[in-house]
């Protein structure tokens, strides 16, 4: 409406004194209803239409628009072929983020000048712009709070202690071989062991069924 001012980051109508007499009332029913609600509770569904950068805006008006709300579950009309740009607002502003879009593509939240904050496939995020950037809301969980402190699966193996796929890269853990003799009715099983950081054989004996 003409005189009507709005809020920095949320775009609420203020409404100036003695004006919109007799339609006031509706135009803080949306400001409670629909712009505050939003910020609150809202979620929105920004989609890529194409495949690349999606930048999303907030204009000034208090009627519902994605880019303010909470929650936004991110999908793409289009198979995503790489990382890709979703480009939010430069205020102050928390977004609860859900990369759901086709590809297999990781997405990254960013402010127009920022370096922003990559999102995977199929994960959630909680970001917040802070006027300048978007970053992570919360840090990694640090392995004594039963987190992994890492942000890639080879850092967190790393940290604990858990060997990758083909039995290296993690200290004091390697693949054993095993092979079998008897005598007497009995037999032994010897393990060998090649670690990155040295290792020992040992026997392990067991009772041959007769």
């Amino acid at each position: 409406m003409p005189g009507s001012t709005y809020s920095t980051n949320l775009k609420i109508e203020l409404i100036p004194l003695g004006d919109q007499s007799g339609t006031w009332g509706t135009t803080n029913n949306t400001n409670l209803g629909t712009a505050l609600e939003q910020a609150i509770v809202g979620y929105g569904n920004p989609n890529f239409t194409s495949d690349a950068d999606l930048t999303i805006t907030l204009t000034d008006s208090n009627a519902s628009q994605i880019a303010r709300n909470l929650a936004l579950n991110v999908t793409s009309s289009v198979s995503l072929t790489t990382t890709r740009n979703l480009i939010v607002p430069t205020i102050q502003k928390p977004y609860l983020i859900r990369n759901n879009t086709t590809g297999s593509q990781s997405i990254t939240v960013k402010t127009s000048a920022g370096t922003g904050v990559t999102v995977a496939s199929g994960t959630y995020m909680l970001v917040y712009v802070d006027g300048t950037n978007v970053v992570p809301q919360i840090s990694q969980l640090p392995v004594a709070y039963g987190g992994t402190g890492a942000t890639t699966a080879a850092d967190a193996r790393t940290n604990l202690g858990v060997p990758a796929a083909n039995g290296t890269g993690a200290s004091g853990a390697w693949p054993i071989t095993i092979s079998t003799s008897t005598s007497n009715g009995y037999g032994t099983r010897t393990v060998s062991t090649s670690a990155p950081t040295g290792g020992s054989n040992g026997d392990i004996w067991y009772q041959v069924a007769s």
